[in-house]
């Protein structure tokens, strides 16, 4: 399946882009946002980062027939501050952070992110790490696993998902998406089974955050962008769930409110300080329908927005 940038117009737009600004695409994949963001800069500069060998090869070809005022860092957005500062760069314009797996990573069986396909368990983002999915099924304690399971997959039946995968280990080691799949299905309740949707969705997506430590690396991440932002420069993040949207809001809403004052002290309304940033919507932005109709995976991302002032 070709990769369709989510939220892309809405994503531009909220950037408010310069053509002579400084700009930061930390999630590079197939170079979807990363384009746009280049058509408008004419001496301003585009730094992108991706772990993904695939993604950053494919994306070069497509950037260079652009322009060349970008570089490609191939690094995790969570190490953000300390690569720019390797290349001289102390303030930018502008953030984007799209937190999604791309579709050519979904869709080629060999990554072994989707239950779809039966191939190997694997689930890395960078191809070059350890930690794998075989790893985490096969040597995880049962309470680890039942700990991922249920914080980053949401899964009422952890302990049932985990005793199964305990009790085959014994047998056998569990090696492909397929064998885990049915793991999956042999602990859930018929009801879970009957219900639209595959039952292993929520556990898959477990095992992929773990392998790829992706939620703590989105909150460093979120909080260094923030640091590296000038003066009306703009922090956009499209999330896909909520354990994502979650540790966004928090972190914008955090940033937005105004230093705590003594109140015992008499000010002037003029006299209060204001918060370093705003947001700016404070509602979510979601996809449009007529996105959605094009583009399913558009369902669940939430795009926020936060200025320094």
């Amino acid at each position: 399946m070709e990769h369709k940038s989510v939220l892309l117009e809405e994503a531009i737009e909220n950037l408010n882009i310069k053509e002579d600004g400084i700009y930061v695409d930390g999630t590079l994949g197939r170079a979807g946002h990363s384009s746009e963001i280049l058509k408008k800069l004419t001496s301003g500069h585009l730094y992108c980062f991706d772990i993904d060998n695939q993604a950053i090869e494919k994306s070069d070809v497509i950037l260079k027939k652009i322009s060349n005022n970008y570089t490609i860092i191939k690094a995790n957005f969570s190490t953000i501050k300390e690569e720019l500062v390797k290349l001289g760069v102390e303030k930018v314009d502008g953030i984007l952070l799209d937190i999604g797996v791309s579709s050519p990573q979904f869709d080629d069986p060999k990554r072994g992110f989707s239950y779809r396909y039966d191939t190997r368990l694997d689930m890395r983002m960078d191809q070059s790490q350890k930690l794998d999915a075989y790893q985490i099924v096969n040597e995880y304690e049962f309470n680890d696993l039942v700990r991922i399971l249920r914080n980053y997959g949401e899964e009422k039946f952890a302990k049932e998902i985990a005793r199964a995968i305990e009790k085959q280990r014994i047998v056998s080691p569990i090696e492909t998406t397929g064998q885990l799949v049915d793991l999956i299905k042999s602990a859930l309740p018929a009801k879970v089974l009957n219900k639209k949707g595959h039952p292993a969705k929520q556990s898959f997506q477990a095992l992929r955050i773990e392998v790829n430590n992706e939620l703590e690396n989105l909150k460093i991440a979120t909080e260094k962008a923030l640091r590296l932002l000038k003066p009306k420069g703009r922090c956009v993040i499209i999330t896909f769930h909520s354990l994502e949207d979650e540790i966004v809001k928090k972190i914008f809403k955090q940033a937005s409110l105004p230093p705590a004052i003594d109140k015992r002290i008499p000010l002037k309304s003029t006299e209060i300080p204001e918060s370093e940033f705003r947001l700016v919507n404070k509602k979510v932005i979601t996809a449009s329908q007529k996105e959605l109709d094009e583009n399913r995976r558009a369902q669940s991302a939430k795009l926020r927005v936060i200025e320094r002032r």
